[in-house]
């Protein structure tokens, strides 16, 4: 029988292993998916375009109400002079006053104040719009970069192995007489070099951690899953398109909304006016009044007022077409060199798995060999397998730009999101 006092920790015991089980460092796998949803869920800029939104929206609902009325109290005709000075019932010109004054901005400026308000949520809208779509290029472009940065680490494993296997078959080409003793310094040089790159990748790695740690978070630390995404990639279509570029769309709300300046500044050149009703109460012997007036602005000097507010709401106008034609010229030519570097990265792509990667493995067997049969040098072993670590590198390098490529022409162009 167990006694009490060993069981007395079995509830500590229970707590820690629950602990452990739902720590982050059991969580599952980080997808791609997966990546680009917590960046929505943690960018901090994508919550600042909601708050932008919302302070957006909050502000147009009184856009085109009137502004608030004035309560308006005072003592009109106090004496201060003559028999009846320092009173205030005894002069029957003396009244105490209460009222109340509404202004009332002309209609088309009301009107122009209220399309800038749906124009400024727009523009919020399309704002936010392009923030997300760039958080999910970048979180999509961090990912990739991390999961090809991992790819060629694990090579490494298959290097440090086939440089073992060559130390082997060194030393028994040293015992048989077939080779020089050096040729083993030579493979212990090879593994050092495999060492200082393996460190430099190790280095990348944590960069490229840190850049996704940016978009997602802590979550960034949790080991990758599935492959690098591909995605159908039609220059025809994306051309199509470039009218649609998230950055270009969002011109549409700020031009509407200058353009609703433009005529809330040509409002100006029409009257306000305001209206006023009083109540003036007097001395019990005399009568109380009312009063009722209008007031009516008149701009009568518009060269000098209201003509340069318009002439500037208009060269704003203009300087937001010409940066839009600039922003689409400049679209253009990044859309055509994208498409261009896709193109060739595939076509590199292609090249090392069908040619480049046979070829450099068909060079390592041969020059392999010959040197076992005592016929090669090791230099030209040597020589061999460094052409063929660079390819494998380099095809995993190739692929992963190409995904790089993809994903920016993708979430630019191809993805259409709410």
């Amino acid at each position: 029988m167990i006694p009490d006092r060993y069981c007395t920790g079995w509830p500590t015991v229970v707590a820690l292993v629950a602990t452990v089980l739902a720590s982050p460092g059991h969580a599952e796998p980080l997808s791609f998916e997966a990546a680009l949803r917590l960046a929505e869920d943690n960018a901090p800029s994508l919550a600042a375009e909601n708050a932008k939104l919302q302070a957006a929206s909050s502000a147009a609902i009184p856009a085109g109400e009137l502004p608030d009325p004035k309560l308006l109290l005072g003592v009109q005709n106090y004496p201060v002079g003559g028999p009846d000075r320092w009173t205030i019932d005894q002069d029957f010109m003396t009244m105490q006053m209460v009222g109340v004054m509404q202004e009332v901005p002309n209609r088309e400026k009301r009107r122009a104040r209220v399309e800038v308000a749906q124009a400024s949520v727009e523009r919020a809208e399309a704002e936010r719009r392009v923030q997300r779509l760039k958080v999910r290029q970048f979180a999509a472009q961090a990912w990739i970069s991390c999961y090809s940065v991992e790819r060629k680490q694990a090579l490494f494993r298959d290097f440090f192995s086939e440089n073992r296997v060559l130390a082997e078959a060194v030393r028994a080409q040293i015992a048989g007489g077939r080779a020089e003793a050096a040729d083993a310094v030579t493979v212990k040089q090879e593994a050092a070099d495999l060492a200082e790159r393996q460190d430099e990748l190790a280095s990348q790695q944590s960069q490229s951690r840190a850049q996704l740690r940016r978009w997602i978070g802590l979550a960034a630390d949790e080991p990758l899953a599935g492959e690098l995404p591909v995605w159908p990639i039609t220059a025809a279509n994306y051309f199509q398109k470039l009218p649609e570029h998230p950055e270009l769309a969002a011109y549409v709300p700020i031009t509407r909304e200058a353009e609703a300046k433009v005529r809330e500044a040509e409002a100006e050149k029409r009257s306000d006016w305001s209206w006023e009703v009083d109540y003036q109460r007097r001395g019990r012997e005399f009568g109380d009044m009312v009063s009722v007036q209008f007031t009516f602005d008149l701009p009568l000097f518009p060269d000098s007022r209201q003509n340069p507010k318009i002439a500037a709401r208009h060269a704003e106008l203009n300087q937001l077409e010409a940066e839009r034609e600039a922003l689409t010229r400049e679209q253009a030519e990044q859309l055509e060199s994208d498409l261009a570097e896709y193109q060739r990265l595939d076509r590199a792509v292609r090249r090392s798995q069908d040619s480049l990667l046979p070829l450099a493995r068909e060079k390592v067997d041969l020059t392999l060999a010959s040197y076992r049969a005592g016929t090669g040098e090791l230099a030209a072993v040597i020589a061999a397998r460094r052409e063929l670590i660079e390819a494998r590198l380099r095809q995993v390098d190739v692929e992963g730009r190409r995904a790089l490529t993809s994903a920016r022409l993708y979430f630019t162009y191809g993805e259409n999101l709410p």
